[in-house]
């Protein structure tokens, strides 16, 4: 077939035409005859087949255009440039969108061939000695390199290029498409940097072999490259329990046709180390074949964090031994799967102890309590469960108690009492009162159990300390310093006798006072200043703590008030609420009505919430969120000591949380060195908290707290609780430190 182009047989059938009019005239001039007729008819036939071809040929010239604008569309649109070069008859054609791939003129390109060339960024001119040696081997290559513009812009460009030769094997004519492709190059390093620089374990797996993983897995596996994994088999790092994890869920992903799956599982470095992870998996195609896409985030720290809040939640960190919490479940568990078990509680109390503690220092007392627990203990046995109420209160659950056991360990306790305890060069002598509560006679609940329990060791106090009573109903009746506490407070609040003191809050990095918290005193005409720790339980067992709340909440609000008229505008004051309290219905109506009578900005007001609220999480959550909704401040006070619960706490509308006093003391701890403190600030930061540390008495205490990003503080170091008076004066010059 003749390769020569349609427009080119049209010029050559014209001027074939010409020719032949020509001859034809020559030939009829021989004839006189017939010579004008025939000039004329020639000539009219010679005009008509040259319009005939005219229009043919503009036609056909038209339809090119058209196909060639066409494509030089597609062209441009595609950010795509052609060159040809027919090496025997040294032709070139470029196309118009090299302009836009270069940047340089069309005819600069024509001027000179070498131009694309010279272009090539230096560090890829490699590259072209590369795709040179294919091409003179006769085979079609794609290169890609970077170019560099007139304006300065770095391009990458796919340049295909293709070779042809003749029958005998003679290189004739070259081709090439070249395309811009800076943003795919530029969007693959940006993802490739992603996925490198990700802190978090990416890896692809093919067969359960490892076919690609970033940086960051190969630390967590504990190998240098990713080319020491590549095709090993990832069962080699996971146990078979964790094996059957992700087998399960990539079934479950088939199954019910998800996208994701999220778990979790542990991974076995090639140190023999033990990894956390939290795995995701998805389905990808990765060259060719359907693979699994992993993205594991380390948790083993988390993982931890929450051992250590559970080991809070459950335990005294003190002692070590099950705290109130623990005991309650354990002994609710035994209820529900023993009822016909005789069970036995004894509530313990030490008799001397607020002596030494007193006199020898919190720490000395901290020590004295350790070695109560160990004694305890080793008294008990595996007979039932020890656990530490709270400052020096026990409680002891036995199992299967027959009488004899319940007198068998009373006593053995009571005998191991009498012996000193030894710290140091030091000896103390403490005594403990028990009371005995026993299911089901005495109670069917734990609460009942342990209150009652409660009852039967204040019975043994007033008996002369040092021995064990058994609860009996007619306790009730006797007139014990706690049934005689109840009287007089339900008077107390009527007679004016309970006050407020304030004790402030500062900002540890400034030492400014920014809130202050309210505490109750009592000081009774008869019993003198009453401890908070013995009248406070009392209100709550009784409900006194109700209408004493309202009352502090009235005095504190009136507080607020007048110390705004004298200029101290944004201070707020911090209450503590009792569970007894939220359990009412009408408590957030209270709050709200305070607010509004005494016109106080609602965020000036601060609500403390122990722990204790996570015994009934449900109703406390829906009383938190209508407080949170008036725009008060929520805080959980003496954070860590029993109930909480980081599922429930990152759930509730919680702002604060304070750390307690026992964990602040053992900064001082050589054995513990803070260690929960900072725990417990990590922990909060996470969970977007702000964290306030109780009890600094000393200044390594202040400074241990600062140094781990503990924004606040209160204690006797800055200052003890004062009346409202002294602290407008302590507001109006500063802490003097």
């Amino acid at each position: 077939m003749s390769s020569e182009p349609k427009w080119f047989k049209i010029i050559i059938s014209v001027m074939l035409l010409i020719v032949l009019n020509q001859v034809l005239l020559y030939i009829f001039q021989m004839k006189d005859i017939f010579l004008q007729v025939s000039y004329v008819t020639i000539n009219i036939l010679t005009v008509f087949v040259l319009l005939g071809l005219l229009i043919t040929l503009r036609k056909t010239t038209n339809e090119l255009r058209k196909s060639n604008q066409k494509l030089n569309n597609i062209f441009d649109s595609l950010d795509v440039a052609v060159w040809a070069h027919d090496l025997k008859s040294d032709n070139l054609y470029i196309s118009q969108g090299i302009e836009h791939l270069y940047g340089y003129n069309l005819n600069e390109f024509y001027h000179d061939h070498y131009l694309w060339k010279k272009v090539v960024h230096p560090d890829d001119e490699n590259i072209l000695t590369e795709r040179a040696k294919l091409i003179d081997q006769g085979k079609p290559v794609t290169s890609i390199y970077r170019i560099l513009r007139p304006d300065g812009d770095v391009r990458w460009i796919q340049d295909r290029g293709i070779p042809t030769y003749d029958d005998k094997g003679n290189y004739n004519d070259f081709s090439a498409v070249l395309f811009d492709i800076t943003e795919q190059k530029e969007g693959e390093e940006r993802y490739r940097g992603i996925v490198e620089l990700s802190p978090d374990f990416i890896a692809v797996i093919k067969d359960w072999k490892f076919n690609f993983i970033n940086e960051a897995g190969c630390r967590l596996l504990g190998v240098e490259s990713s080319l020491e994994l590549f095709g090993r088999s990832i069962l080699e790092f996971v146990s078979t329990a964790d094996v059957r994890k992700i087998s399960d869920a990539l079934t479950e992903m088939e199954d019910k046709a998800r996208e994701i799956n999220r778990f979790e599982l542990q991974i076995i470095r090639i140190d023999k180390k033990n990894v956390d992870l939290e795995m995701s998996v998805m389905r990808i195609p990765y060259e060719g074949r359907l693979a699994t896409l992993v993205v594991g985030r380390d948790i083993t720290e988390r993982k931890k964090a929450d051992e250590i809040i559970h080991h809070m939640a459950y335990y005294d960190t003190l002692t070590g031994l099950p705290n109130r919490n623990m005991f309650k479940e354990h002994l609710n568990n035994r209820l529900f799967n023993s009822k016909d078990e005789k069970l036995a509680v004894l509530f313990l109390d030490l008799d001397r102890f607020k002596v030494i503690n007193d006199t020898k220092g919190h720490s000395t007392g901290d020590h004295v309590l350790q070695l109560v627990a160990k004694r305890l203990s080793e008294a008990v046995s595996d007979e039932g469960l020890v656990s530490r109420q709270g400052g020096d209160e026990f409680l002891i659950l036995l199992n299967d108690a027959t009488n004899d056991k319940i007198e068998c360990i009373s006593k053995q306790i009571i005998n191991d009492f009498s012996q000193p305890l030894y710290i140091e060069d030091d000896e103390f002598f403490v005594t403990t009162s028990i009371g005995i509560s026993i299911y089901p006679v005495d109670g069917e609940d734990q609460e009942t159990l342990i209150k009652n329990a409660d009852t039967a060791m204040y019975l043994a106090k007033d008996r002369g300390k040092n021995n064990y009573q058994y609860y009996n109903p007619k306790l009730n009746n006797y007139s014990t310093r706690r049934m005689k506490l109840e009287v007089e407070l339900r008077k107390a609040l009527n007679k004016d006798q309970l006050t407020i003191h304030y004790q402030p809050q500062v900002e540890l990095s400034t030492k400014k006072i920014i809130a202050v918290e309210a505490l109750l005193r009592w000081n009774s005409p008869k019993y003198g200043s009453v401890s908070p720790a013995e009248f406070i339980p009392i209100a709550e067992e009784t409900g006194l703590i109700v209408p004493i709340g309202r009352w502090v909440l009235q005095k504190v609000s009136e507080q607020q008030k007048q110390w705004k008229k004298a200029g101290i505008s944004s201070l707020r004051v911090a209450v503590n609420v009792s569970v007894r309290q939220m359990q009412e219905n009408c408590f957030a109506q209270d709050v709200k009505q305070v607010i509004k009578e005494h016109d106080l900005n609602p965020v000036d007001l601060e609500l403390e919430i122990t722990e204790s609220i996570m015994q009934n999480i449900e109703n406390s959550t829906i009383v938190l969120n209508e407080l949170k909704k008036l725009g008060v401040t929520l805080s959980i006070d003496d954070f860590g000591k029993g109930y909480s619960s980081l599922s429930y706490l990152r759930h509730l509308p919680i702002d604060t949380i304070k750390i307690d006093k026992s964990f602040v003391d053992d900064i001082c701890d050589t054995s513990n060195n803070g260690s929960i403190a900072k725990a417990i600030i990590d922990m909060g930061h996470n969970l977007g908290f702000t964290i306030v540390a109780e009890g600094i008495e000393q200044e390594e205490q202040a400074e241990f707290l600062k140094g781990n990003s503990c924004e606040y503080g209160q204690g006797y170091f800055f200052s003890k609780p004062l009346p409202a008076e002294e602290v407008f004066l302590l507001l109006e010059k500063g802490l003097d430190r």
